[in-house]
């Protein structure tokens, strides 16, 4: 079994690719600006490079961004805390010096990784596993847009679900896509007739373990004010580990 030290490794070997900086950036007291880069093993969640993402641990923050970026970063981290920089003052000044060159902020996912002893739920409910094969069969259903990918992503492809039955009916969906090869990401949905009953912590419950089982480390991401997903990750063993924004292209729409 993994400790929560080895899990927490893993995760800042993840973000050094992912931000194109060294370990000691992640770790140190002094907030740190790369050059964005696409470096092998990265996550993707977008084609090519990024403009601007910043994460934090909690303490300091890594920028990796645009050369053009550079200069305003530079003042813009001076004399804050890296975690500072994620509110609501900071993000402001940020999105005006974005907006000159196309680029707006999209939300901050805030980011949770696994305690890794088992739950072993006990769910009052039929289950039903769903490897990738069958996993593809749900793409385009609205009900589960959490759960799975809209569509299926070779780079970050759905491995495996969980589903609450009812009658033979899906009414709660857990699947992870394998965001790298070592860390798959778990997402929920529950039908709206059967939230708060505790159908989607146990299924998280169920797929955190299984995706241990598998070699694989489960973790979490959720928006700042999306609470019942908060306290879902919460009651299944995981907690608070890092915060990610990143920018993509303004709009022209009016």
């Amino acid at each position: 079994m993994l400790t929560r030290r080895e899990i927490e490794g893993e995760l800042k070997r993840q973000l050094a690719l992912d931000y194109n900086c060294t370990l000691e950036d992640l770790s140190g007291s002094e907030n740190a600006v790369t050059l964005s880069e696409i470096v092998p093993g990265r996550r993707e969640y977008q084609e090519g490079k990024y403009f601007f993402t910043m994460a934090t641990l909690g303490d300091s923050a890594v920028i990796m961004a645009d050369r053009q970026l550079h200069p305003f970063l530079r003042e813009f981290i001076r004399d804050k805390r890296g975690f500072w920089l994620f509110e609501h003052p900071n993000l402001c000044r940020l999105e005006r010096e974005l907006n000159r060159y196309g680029q707006t902020l999209r939300a901050s996912h805030h980011m949770f990784l696994p305690d890794p002893e088992p739950l072993e739920p006990h769910p009052s409910f039929e289950v039903r596993w769903m490897e990738q094969g069958e996993i593809m069969g749900l793409y385009g259903n609205p009900d589960f847009p959490n759960a799975i990918c809209e569509n299926f992503k070779p780079e970050r492809p759905d491995v495996l679900a969980v589903a609450a039955m009812d009658r033979g009916n899906i009414i709660g969906l857990a699947g992870c896509s394998a965001d790298c090869p070592r860390m798959w990401q778990i997402g929920i949905d529950v039908l709206p007739p059967y939230r708060r009953q505790g159908i989607g912590a146990a299924l998280v419950g169920l797929l955190k373990d299984e995706v241990f089982r598998r070699g694989a480390i489960p973790f979490y991401g959720t928006s700042l004010s999306n609470l019942g997903s908060w306290k879902i990750a919460l009651k299944c063993g995981f907690y608070p580990a890092w915060v990610e924004i990143e920018s993509g292209k303004k709009s022209t729409e009016a």
